[in-house]
């Protein structure tokens, strides 16, 4: 089979379409024929050689979270699933084990990792984590959904957002953060976004952005926002600086949830402004596999619309991530089969 194997952690150059072996299925594994799966931020670190998880000795890597398709085999043991079973993958891994598996959520798993592997024809994958598509979802949309989707509804949760409330998030025009105005908007909250295009925030106000704030300079957001009102709370899956930026406009009370380093791996906050102001910020990675199972229902009952910026042949790989690189794109970008 082809896979889109990372060959060079050099940026969009080091991806390379080569051959490999197709694969089995053993106990417990499905192989699905993948028909769509989308990039991530996680897989264009990795490809930069920003990832701690992926070095020079572990090429060709291949990478990719977000699969959907069709099962082709299963192996022993597996019940859930049989060929021909239209479905998406929860690209959680967790040992199962732990106290953490054992009372949830799973994605507090003290050995927590993601399945990689869905930038090829097919794909070998843990059974129990396929989750059955309607005839409603095609592959595509479906692949859109898992690690944007699951990690914005999962902070829309942690953050205890509800009706009415005024959600602030950074960086409005990346997956996460289209995601987030979205899943919002099915929570009956409001959102207030920011980012440096235009093209992009008009772009994210079609697909239900209530506020569009315009610039990436910290003054002029906090400025900006609190004309638009106090935030209830914040999602920020950029880091760095944003994460001040954040705090200044959260409410007395708020929460803010960060999920990513996008901005900086680092931040510096005001501790007296958290305490005196009873704010939380409280980490999120990714979601469950609940999750996703609420949110596939949600796309085939029309409540919403995973945002497909543009698709990409499985040869065509390396363009994807120099889109993303370039941040061209409002939305997910799909790799197709």
């Amino acid at each position: 089979m082809r896979v889109a194997a990372f060959t060079e952690l050099t940026g969009p150059d080091g991806v390379s379409v080569v051959e490999q072996p197709t694969p089995t299925a053993d106990a417990g594994e499905a192989v699905v024929d993948v028909e769509a799966c989308a990039i991530n931020h996680h897989d264009l670190w990795i490809l930069e050689g920003d990832s701690a998880m992926v070095d020079a000795d572990d090429l060709p890597f291949v990478s990719g979270l977000d699969v959907a398709g069709t099962v082709r085999e299963v192996g022993e043991g597996v019940t859930a699933v049989e060929p021909g079973d239209r479905v998406v993958l929860c690209p959680n891994e967790t040992c199962g084990v732990c106290r953490f598996c054992r009372e949830g959520p799973e994605n507090l798993c003290e050995n927590f990792s993601l399945y990689h592997g869905g930038l090829a024809e097919a794909a070998l994958v843990d059974a129990d984590r396929l989750v059955a598509l309607p005839d409603s979802v095609d592959a595509t949309t479906a692949a859109a959904v898992p690690t944007a989707y699951m990690t914005a509804h999962h902070m829309l949760r942690r953050a205890q957002v509800g009706p009415n409330d005024l959600v602030f998030v950074p960086g409005v025009t990346g997956g996460v953060g289209v995601a987030a105005v979205q899943l919002a908007d099915v929570f009956g909250a409001q959102s207030v976004g920011t980012s440096s295009s235009r093209e992009k925030l008009d772009r994210t106000t079609e697909l239900g952005l209530d506020h569009a704030v315009e610039g990436t300079d910290p003054d002029a957001i906090r400025e900006d926002v609190a004309v638009i009102g106090t935030p209830d709370a914040v999602l920020n899956h950029l880091g760095g600086e944003y994460t001040q930026v954040g705090l200044d406009v959260l409410r007395r009370g708020g929460r803010m949830v960060v999920c990513g380093r996008t901005a900086g791996t680092e931040s510096t906050i005001d501790v007296p402004d958290l305490y005196l102001g009873h704010k939380r910020v409280i980490g999120s990675t990714m979601g469950t596999q609940a999750d996703l199972e609420t949110l596939v229902d949600l796309v085939a009952d029309g409540r919403l619309e995973p945002e497909v910026a543009e698709t990409y042949p499985l040869d065509e790989t390396g363009d994807a991530f120099a889109a993303m690189q370039n941040r061209e794109s409002v939305g997910k970008l799909v790799v197709t089969n």
